[in-house]
C-alpha cells in the first residue's frame, strides 16, 4: 500500500509541476483565460486583477507539486492541493455543464481540453489528492526538513522569476498558432477534407454509413466529423479597415504589423520606438508598416495624430490581438502570411535584425 501511496504522490505533484510551468512559461495568456471567468460570472471588477492572479496561481501550482514531492509540511501542502482542486473541479464542471468557457486552460496552449475532459481531469486529481490524505502517515520527506524547505523556496522563486521574464518579454515556449514559422493563411485552412459518418435510420433499425446513402429508404438523423483534428487551428484572424477587409492583403509581401491591443495602457515610448523603427524599413525589400488596433475609429483617429502614426491602419478583435501576441505594443514581421519574428516593447529589435528575417 505504502508503494501505491507513492506513485500517487509522485503523479499528482509531477502533474501540478508540469501543468504549473507550462503557465509560468505564459502567465499573460494564463490571465487571458481568467478574464474569460470573470466575465462569465459577472465578475468584471476583477479583471484589473488577472495577471497577478494569474502568476499567483501559476507559481502556487508548481509550489504544492514540488512540496508534495520532497515532502515539504506535508498536511498544510495536501490541505492546499485539495482546496485549490475542489475550486478548480466546481469551476470546470460550470464550463461543461453549461459550456460558457470552451477551454479551461489548464495547460495553456499547449494541450487543449474540451470542458469534459478539463472536468474529468480534475474529478481524477481529486480523488487522487484524497487517497493521498488518507495515507498521510506513509508520506516521508525527501530529505532533511531544511533541504526539502530550500527546495520549495528555490522551486516558487525559480518559477516567479520565470513568470516575471515571460510578462516582461515574450513565452520562451511558444505554443500559440500564431508562433514564428506558422502561416496562418494555411492554419486558417482544414489541414485535410473533413470526413463524416451519417447516422440513418430505417423503421426500427439504426445505422451508421461512411457516405451518405443513396437509398431514399433511409432517413437522415445526424451526422459526426469523424476527423475534428482536420479543423482549421486559426479561426478568428480578421483585420479591416474603413475600406473593408484586409485579411487577405496582410498575406501579401511583407508586413511589420504594430500590435495595438490597449491604446490607453500601452507606452507611449514604446509605441513611438516601434514607429520610429517602422518608417526607418518601410519600402525595403518591399516591406509595408501597418497598425493593427482593437481601439475605436474616433479614439485611434485622435491617438494615431497625437503620435504621427503615419501608416495604414487595421482593426481586430481585441482577444485575437491578445492571442496573436503577448505585448502591448507588439511587433509582428510577416512575409506572405508566415510569421516571421515576433517582439515585445521590451526587447524592440534594429532594422538589421528584421532585414535578415526577410528572404
Amino acid at each position: 500500500m505504502n508503494m501505491i501511496y507513492q506513485v500517487v504522490r509522485w503523479l499528482v505533484g509531477g502533474l501540478f509541476i508540469f501543468s504549473g510551468l507550462i503557465k509560468v512559461n505564459d502567465p499573460v495568456g494564463m490571465a487571458i483565460k481568467l478574464e474569460e471567468y470573470f466575465e462569465v460570472f459577472g465578475t468584471h471588477f476583477m479583471v484589473p486583477f488577472a495577471l497577478y492572479l494569474s502568476v499567483f496561481v501559476v507559481v502556487l501550482e508548481v509550489a504544492l507539486g514540488v512540496a508534495l514531492i520532497l515532502g515539504y509540511r506535508l498536511k498544510l501542502t495536501l490541505w492546499a492541493l485539495l482546496g485549490l482542486i475542489v475550486f478548480f473541479t466546481g469551476l470546470t464542471f460550470y464550463s461543461a455543464w453549461f459550456n460558457k468557457v470552451t477551454d479551461c486552460g489548464c495547460f495553456g496552449d499547449a494541450i487543449k481540453l474540451t470542458p469534459w475532459q478539463s472536468f474529468s481531469k480534475d474529478v481524477v486529481l481529486l480523488v487522487l489528492i484524497l487517497i493521498l490524505m488518507s495515507g498521510q502517515k506513509s508520506l516521508k520527506p525527501l530529505a532533511e526538513d531544511n533541504v526539502v524547505a530550500y527546495g520549495t523556496i528555490a522551486a516558487t522563486l525559480f518559477s516567479l522569476v520565470l513568470a516575471l521574464y515571460c510578462i516582461n518579454y515574450l513565452p520562451i515556449i511558444d505554443f500559440r498558432a500564431y508562433k514564428t514559422g506558422n502561416d496562418i493563411g494555411a492554419l486558417m485552412q482544414p489541414s485535410e477534407p473533413y470526413k463524416y459518418r451519417y447516422l440513418m435510420k430505417r423503421g426500427s433499425e439504426d445505422k451508421y454509413f461512411d457516405q451518405y446513402p443513396t437509398d431514399t429508404t433511409w432517413q437522415y438523423v445526424n451526422m459526426e466529423l469523424m476527423n475534428p483534428e482536420a479543423k482549421p487551428k486559426i479561426t478568428d484572424y480578421n483585420l479591416w479597415n474603413e475600406e473593408g477587409e484586409g485579411t487577405q492583403a496582410s498575406f501579401e509581401g511583407v508586413k511589420l504589423l504594430i500590435i495595438l491591443q490597449n491604446i490607453e495602457k500601452a507606452p507611449e515610448k514604446a509605441v513611438k520606438g516601434f514607429a520610429d523603427l517602422a518608417r526607418s524599413l518601410e519600402g525595403t525589400k518591399g516591406l509595408e508598416a501597418w497598425v493593427v488596433t482593437s481601439a475605436g475609429l474616433e479614439s485611434f483617429k485622435s491617438y494615431r495624430h497625437e503620435l504621427q502614426l503615419a501608416f495604414p491602419y487595421y482593426f481586430a478583435d481585441a482577444t485575437v490581438l491578445k492571442t496573436m501576441i503577448r505585448s502591448n505594443p507588439g511587433l509582428i514581421l510577416l512575409q506572405n502570411g508566415t510569421v516571421k519574428g515576433q517582439w515585445h516593447y521590451n526587447s524592440t529589435p534594429d532594422k538589421e535584425e528584421i532585414l535578415k528575417l526577410i528572404q
